[in-house]
């Protein structure tokens, strides 16, 4: 993995929803080597006196113009600063890191799944997919209207889909409600939002084949050995794939503070993901462990 330290410049900062901003960064040495899901380790300003860098998803990227975007909600005196940010001023940033998404050379249907912030992370994958000229369903869910990402920031070639709690617009109820009416169109899904709701997502992908009757992309019968759990060919063809969120304090995976449970071990959300296979995971460790529950 080859990362770079570099002093981003400020293009433009937009408050596109309540306390969430989107900014422009021209960045070329990341932009140009960056993949979806991957993400930026940020240095905040001197004043906050904050040591830790934070970790910031890849929003998009423009490889021509070097321009990268990142999309985060205010939550305390790191990001209250980035807010404050003016066109021009720098940020430090290291990156990029993590092991990104995987696309099957074979799909055609793209699943995008976000819960709120999580948006962010599969973001740039629909330019990814709908520049391979495959096709693009993003399903997206919140508490409510007043939280929907807008849909103008999206690709026009994307079929978009909400669901609120309160029912103030779309579907009345959970985003995981709208998955079963396209799993049989969908070749992959990707997703990011609330542990529990990957672990959801990650219970309907395993009952997946037998609900539907499909084939999973995969090795033929005999064609020689199935791919290793974790590695990259079992992440590319498997059905779903998550992005984690993790606090992190080195995000290179020497701290182990982002580690969280796999069926193979602990997993450092830094280094392994952010991205995985939902497979690779233990949910009920993973999701018992962030509520404090076993």
């Amino acid at each position: 993995m080859t990362m770079r330290l570099v002093d981003a410049e400020l293009l433009e900062s937009r408050e596109i929803l309540p306390g969430q901003f989107l900014q422009h960064y021209h960045a070329p040495a990341l932009a140009t080597a960056a993949r979806a899901g991957q993400f930026v380790h940020v240095r905040t300003g001197d004043w906050s006196g904050l040591v830790l860098r934070r970790p910031f998803t890849i929003n998009t990227v423009d490889r021509a113009t070097g321009v990268l975007s990142i999309h985060f909600r205010e939550v305390g005196r790191g990001t209250a600063w980035m807010s404050r940010l003016r066109a021009g001023e720098q940020l430090s940033m290291l990156g990029p890191l993590g092991q990104g998404f995987q696309l099957d050379p074979r799909s055609r249907h793209v699943l995008l799944v976000a819960g709120g912030l999580g948006v962010a992370d599969v973001r740039m994958l629909a330019d990814e997919a709908l520049a391979d000229g495959r096709q693009v369903v993003l399903l997206y869910g919140c508490r409510a209207a007043s939280e929907v990402y807008p849909s103008s920031l999206l690709p026009d070639e994307v079929e978009y889909l909400v669901a609120t709690e309160d029912g103030s617009v779309g579907h009345h109820g959970l985003v995981t409600d709208l998955v079963t009416d396209y799993e049989a169109w969908a070749d992959q899904a990707f997703a990011c939002g609330p542990l529990p709701m990957l672990a959801a997502l990650a219970r309907l992908a395993a009952g997946r084949k037998a609900r539907l009757g499909v084939a999973t992309l995969g090795r033929k019968r005999g064609g020689g050995r199935p791919a290793v759990i974790g590695s990259p060919a079992a992440r590319r063809k498997a059905f779903l794939q998550v992005a984690l969120e993790q606090h992190m304090g080195c995000a290179v995976g020497a701290c182990l503070g982002c580690a969280v449970w796999g069926v193979a071990g602990p997993q450092r959300v830094c280094r392994e993901g952010p991205v995985f296979a939902a497979d690779e995971i233990d949910w009920e460790a993973t999701v018992g462990g962030a509520t404090g529950k076993r």
